[in-house]
Order: structure tokens, then sequence, then C-alpha cells
């Protein structure tokens, strides 16, 4: 009998055989048919220089079947309301669980979302108060700033026993959203001395707004609408004839025998202007947008967005637009003071999504902060809080570089974040290019060798021990230490700053050295963006590059956001003797067949659309008699296709010498990016690639002060070293250089550190340190030396 229990223990069974994702022949973007099998109920971590091919590989293959596969177990007609995924370029992906991503895609700017709405925490807030609230105004919906409070009255015809009997009826909705503001906190007002001259007469063209000016109809509607003298200057209007130019509802009139809608000036901007999107503005409207519109908080809700009957419930003297405007952590301490036994259940879920932002280091926020104006690494976080408490288990965590904006103090922090979802059973894979989260990976797999066509090939898996002596660029650059500058640079000015208040800063006063290296430093949520993006005046020729999204559709390619493809399109077109037209594939030289975007999409309901080559150009996006002119022997697709360093080389030298479109390439170059193909879309760059895109677009500018908020976001150890050449290049040329940075080698390399702190929030906004790196490092003072110290080794 024992013999037969041995037997059975010691085989397992076949449930317990699924240990490993196996993936073979992976060929998403620049991966070159990569077989690779990965362990489960791990942590793995990928890494390589950029470019090499690690979010295609985790992202594009493994995350984005596994969402693929999970959406089709949907029915037909859920489907059709999903994205449409197709499948992965793979041969097999074998023992996929359901994957969780959590990106560092900015949190949606509507200005409806703030962080408690994006994280249930303000649903609950809500339940809580029109439950406990004093006085009681209403159910949940009273407290949200979404729900408009609406009321009607009317007669319903009822059918009863076969007659139809008329009966009135009445209803109402409380919501607690502001009337003025409509929920968002702020309004907008118009300049009116940007909209008109007062002393002109409409005749003498008065009215500055772009596009009624110059006789057309904008003008004329105004001019000949009868309800005021058009000789007559704006500022000896009457009472009357003001509000007709300015507010006069929608009227139905003719003008020079065509019907047509008059309306004030005021509602006629407001429609044709400031409903749209400020970025897809053409530039000179967007100017006139940005002098004319001011945004002020709503006086009526004092920027709450609340009404005065949500504000008036109150719990132990606090409102419901108290406890949204608090810091976190504050919050949490009053909820856990608060003991109900009604609401127990309410009060224990809230308890724990606020000691998760706590726990995650976003203590500092407050659940009224617009979720737009979160940073990429604070969004992360922010996503990853539903699941810290999740009872979950065998699900396959994927995180972008989640040490994204932390300090090496919070590193720490999410390092056991990640271990503890790991240990709940949990396969979970890290992208990542600090040594501090590398280092506690169970296994490590390293891409490359190098970038874009150069890499996509697997260097080395195993242990973090076997990687130090793996030989990759990766294993040769772990141990990479910077060490502290033997002299610093004297400063040639100062740029002072004076009482600054922006969000938590506690009334800073500091002068920011020029012409020098700067670094602000500061655990996150010190204050450090509000000091250098808030605080630096707007003027005095500053470029600020920080990590916003750069707009533009799949056709939008690094050639044509930093304009180098002018000088290539004039090029071909001075050679072969034609027009620049011919040479772009969004105007004249465009393939009629896919309109110039290489790929022809079908679209299959709610099956995933198909997207397939272009047969007429074969991808290539051109008309084919455009490719019959060459420039130095190459075709514009070919020239499109090649990356940055090649196309340098090209235009550097021979019949295709082109200084103009050299220059750019340089500045790429410099930056980091020259394994990008310089038709390579821009939806297809990172967050670290397209701040290094704008950094290069912007390196032309005629500004002397750069402001740099993380440029070591995605740049592998080994490319630190590159940018921190760039940064000295620049600082060398004149320029003053003033970056937002918690990389050690950044602040070692500095010839001045502002060190922000103590804490986060309200434990911050306070300078705690400035001087030299070395001065920092003999203090020891802040949390930001003791982690430099240890760097350098001193």
């Amino acid at each position: 009998m024992a013999t037969e229990t041995e037997k059975t223990t010691s085989t397992p069974h076949v449930a317990d055989s699924h240990g490993l994702i196996r993936v073979h022949g992976a060929r998403e973007n620049n991966l070159k048919d990569v077989s690779i099998e990965i362990p489960k109920r791990r942590l793995t971590v990928f890494t390589g220089v950029s470019g090499s091919g690690k979010s295609s590989l985790v992202f594009d293959t493994i995350a984005a079947e596994s969402q693929r596969l999970i959406n089709e177990t949907y029915p037909a007609f859920v489907q059709g309301f999903m994205p449409n995924l197709a499948r992965p370029e793979v041969d097999v992906l074998e023992g996929l669980t359901t994957a969780i991503i959590v990106d560092q895609q900015r949190m949606g700017g509507d200005p409806r979302s703030t962080v408690g709405t994006a994280t249930d925490a303000n649903a609950l807030l809500r339940i809580l108060f029109s439950r406990l609230g004093k006085p009681h105004i209403g159910s949940p919906k009273a407290f949200s700033f979404n729900i408009a409070s609406i009321s009607g009255a009317g007669a319903v015809t009822v059918e009863r026993a076969g007659q139809k009997v008329k009966e009135r009826r009445s209803f109402s909705i409380t919501g607690g959203m502001c009337p003025r503001c409509e929920g968002r906190g702020a309004v907008t007002d118009l300049d009116l001395a940007q909209l008109y001259d007062e002393t002109l007469s409409l005749n003498e063209g008065a009215i500055t707004v772009p596009g009624y000016k110059g006789g057309g109809w904008n003008s004329r509607l105004y001019i000949e609408s009868g309800f005021f003298d058009p000789d007559k200057p704006i500022s000896k209007f009457t009472k009357k004839e003001l509000q007709d130019f300015l507010h006069r509802e929608p009227t139905r009139m003719k003008i020079a025998g065509i019907n047509m809608t008059y309306e004030g000036l005021i509602p006629r901007i407001q429609k044709s202007m400031l409903s749209k999107d400020k970025e897809s503005m053409q530039p000179h409207i967007r100017e006139f947008v940005e002098r004319a519109v001011t945004f002020a908080t709503c006086p009526d809700c004092d920027g709450t967005r609340l009404s005065e009957g949500a504000r008036s419930s109150k719990i132990d003297g606090i409102s419901i637009a108290d406890a949204c405007a608090m810091q976190i952590s504050d919050l949490a301490e009053w909820v856990r003071g608060l003991d109900e036994p009604s609401v127990a259940p309410l009060l224990a879920s809230l308890r724990h999504t606020l000691e998760s932002f706590v726990e995650i280091g976003l203590g500092y926020l407050s659940l009224a902060r617009p979720a737009g104006t979160l940073s990429g690494g604070e969004a992360q976080r922010t996503k990853m809080i539903r699941h810290l408490g999740s009872s979950l288990t065998d699900v396959t965590y994927v995180f972008d570089e989640p040490t994204t904006g932390l300090h090496p103090h919070d590193i720490q922090r999410m390092n056991g974040l990640l271990l503890r979802l790991r240990d709940k059973g949990n396969t979970v894979l890290v992208v990542e290019h600090k040594p501090e989260v590398i280092a506690i990976a169970d296994h490590v797999v390293d891409l490359g060798p190098g970038a874009g066509a150069g890499g996509g090939t697997i260097c080395f898996e195993g242990t973090v021990e076997a990687l130090r002596t793996g030989g990759t660029i990766t294993g040769r650059h772990f141990d990479d230490r910077a060490a502290l500058k033997d002299t610093v640079r004297k400063p040639t000015g100062t740029l002072e700053i004076r009482g600054a208040s922006t969000h938590n800063l506690q009334g800073v006063d500091v002068d920011i050295p020029l012409g020098v290296l700067a670094v602000v430093t500061g655990v996150a949520g010190s204050g450090k963006s509000s000091l250098v993006h808030g605080s630096i005046p707007a003027g005095a020729g500053v470029i600020s590059v920080d990590q916003g999204a750069i707009r533009g559709s799949r056709r939008s390619n690094p050639a044509t956001y930093t304009g180098l493809l002018d000088p290539i399109r004039k090029a071909f077109a001075k050679e072969n003797g034609v027009k620049p037209a011919l040479f772009s594939s969004n105007s004249e030289g465009a393939c009629p067949t896919c309109n110039g975007a290489g790929v022809i999409y079908t679209d299959l309901a709610m099956m995933a659309g198909v997207a397939t080559t272009c047969e007429d150009c074969d991808g290539k996006r051109f008309e084919a008699s455009v490719l019959d002119y060459r420039l130095g022997g190459r075709d514009i697709s070919e020239v499109l296709a090649m990356p940055v360093t090649e196309a340098e080389e090209f235009f550097a030298a021979g019949e295709a010498h082109t200084p103009a479109a050299h220059r750019i390439l340089q500045r790429l170059t410099d930056v980091g990016l020259g394994y990008l193909a310089i038709g390579q879309p821009l939806t297809t760059l990172s967050g670290g690639e397209r701040q290094r895109l704008k950094l290069a677009t912007h390196m032309a500018d005629k500004g002397g002060v750069y402001v740099l908020d993380e440029p070591t976001a995605g740049l592998h150890l080994a490319d630190v070293e590159q940018l921190l050449g760039l940064l000295d290049r620049l600082v060398d040329s004149g320029k003053s250089v003033i970056v937002v940075e918690h990389h050690q080698a950044v602040m070692a390399h500095a010839d001045w550190i502002i060190d922000l702190g103590p804490g986060a929030g309200h434990d911050g906004g306070r300078i705690v340190f400035e001087g030299t790196p070395a001065d920092l490092v003999a203090a020891r003072s802040t949390l930001t030396a003791q982690h430099l110290a240890e760097y350098v080794g001193a």
C-alpha cells in the first residue's frame, strides 16, 4: 500500500506539466524567427538596447495573442464592440494564460476624468455620502459631477383595460454637477480685446478673429446684418447693439440674396473654434485661441465641479468635495476613523483602495487630480492599484518599464510589489532597463545585439549571475557606475525663481545656474515638474521637451515630423527635373490603389480587420512612375526604408549630398535614434523614443535653455553614456540644460543638483539640497544623497 502511494505522489499530475510559455517563430516587427521558453509563476525581465525587439516579443506577440484568444471566447455580437486584434506573426504560442497589461499609456485627457473616477474610489465615496451624509440629499447620483440635475412634467397616455387614459406625470433626477461649469471645475472666458478693436467700425475691419477680415462672408454677415451701423466704432455701440453683436441667438436672414443664419460673435467662435481639439487646428488659429481664451476656476463651485447641494452634505464636518481634495494618505486616515457598522463592507473596500495608493507610492495625489495630468509612470501605477488586492492567480502580468519616473528609493517599493504579484502564483513579465529591477529577476531574457534591423534575436537567457558574465551589451554594462566629476563647470548666470507655489511647492526660492548641466531630483511627487514646468518663466528662450504624446497618424513618420522629408523631396525633384509633390505619399506621388498607405484594410465587422500589402505598389506607397526617379542610385521608397545612420552617410557626400537633410539626420543620431527607419510610422515608437525625437527636432530651435523631463526613460544602460555625451555637447555649445531626472548616472554627471523633498505631496515641495554632486554625497543628508553615495561607491 505504501509503495502504491509513493508511486502516485512521485509521478506529477499531467496538469502540472504546463510550466512554460512556449514561443516559436515570432516575426512581429523586427523579431527574427525568435523561439523561446518562459517559465510560468516566475519574474522574467526582458532587457536589451532601445529598439531591440523587447516590446515586439512581450506586448505585440505574447500579450496580444492572449488578449485575442480571450476576446474570441465572447459571442460575435460582443466582439463587435471590442477592439479588433489580428493574430501576431508567430508560428506557435503555447501555455498562454490570461494577460493583464499594465502599460504607460497616459490616461484619457478628458476634462471630466479624475484619479477618483479612474479607480472606482469616487464611486465608493459617493455611496458612502449618500448613506451617511447629513443632510441627506439623494442617491449616489447626487454626488456625481458627471450627472446634471434635471426635472420635467407632462401628460402621458396610459392604456388600461382597453381604454386610453391621459395622466399627468413628473420626474426629477438630482445630480451633483455644478451647473455653471458643467462638472469641469473651470470656465473659459474670452478676452474681448482679442476679438475686436473697439476704436474701429466694422467697415474699417474691427473684427480681428482669423477668417473674419478682408470682406469674406464671415465679416459681411455682421456688416450687412442691419442690427447696427457698420460705420460706427464698436465703442459707441448702444447696450442693445453690443448684445446683438456679441450674444444674439441664431436668427435666419437674407444677406446679398442668400439665406444665412446670423449669430452673435461669441457663440459663433465658441462653436467654430473653441469646441475643437487645439492640436488639430491650423497654427494661426491655435495661436489666436491661446491668446484669446483664458481658463479660470469656476466661481460657483470653486473648482470642485460639484453643485451646492453635493457640497452641503457632510460626514463629521467633511464634504465629498473636501474628501476628494485631500491628499490620499490623509483621506485614508480619515476613512480609517469612520466606524459605522451599517456600511462596514463599503468602508473596508474604500480603505483597501486608498491604502493601495499609499502602498504603491501615490499617496501624495488627490482624488480630484485630473487624470490627464498624471505622468506615464503615475498612470501606470494607478492602473496597478486594481490588481494589488486581486484574488486571481495564474495570471500573466505584463509591465512596461514600471520604474519610469521613480526615485531609487521608490524603486525598492516597486520591486516588492512585483515580487508579491509573483508570489501569489502569477507569471510576471517586465520590460526594463534599470539594473535594480533586473537584479530581482528569476529569469532574464536579453534581446539584441543591436536595434532595429540589427536586433530581434535572443542574445542571452538565464539567471542574473549568468548575465553578468554572459558577454552581451547588457551584461557588460550591468555593473557600470558613472563617477563623480573631478571639476564642475562655473555658471554663466542664474535663472531666478521666487515664491513658487504651483501644486505642492511651498513658496520655493531658488536660483538655477545657467551655462551648466543642472539636475532637479527628488522622490516621486516631491514637486520637481511643478518647479521646472510650472515656475520657470515661459519666455526667456526656454525650450521644454516633455514626454507628452506626439500627435500623428500611421502616415506620420520621423521624416515628416522632423521636417527631413522637405529637403529630401526637393533634392529628388531637382535631380530629376520634376515637382517635389511627386515624392510625397500623402500627395501627388501616392499609389492610387492604397492612397499612399502601403496596405489595404478590409473591415470584417466583428472579426479582426485584415491589412494586406497593396499589390500595385508592393507596400512602397508610391506610384510606379515615381519610383523610376532616382537620387544617388536609390528611389524614394528605398531612401525612406533606410535607418537613420545609413541615411546620414547617404546624404553626407556624393551625388545625394544634401546638407539640410544631413543636419537633421545628425541630430537624430546624436539623441540615440540611429536605428529608426526614417519612414517608420510614429505610432510604433515608444515613449522614450518619442521624447528623443522631440529633442532632436528642438535642437535646431533658437533658445538658450533646454528643459528635459527624464530623458533616460526607455534608454538602455549603454545608451545613457551617449545621452550624457549629448548633454555635454549642448552645454559646451553655450546652452543651459536643466534636467528633471532620477537616474544616478545623470546626477553624478551634473554640475549642480537641486534636490526636492523630503517626502511627497504636502511632505515635499521644499528644497532640501542645492550644490555639487560631490557635496551632496559628502553630506548624505537626503534620500537622494544616500542612494547616490551608494551608487558611486563613496
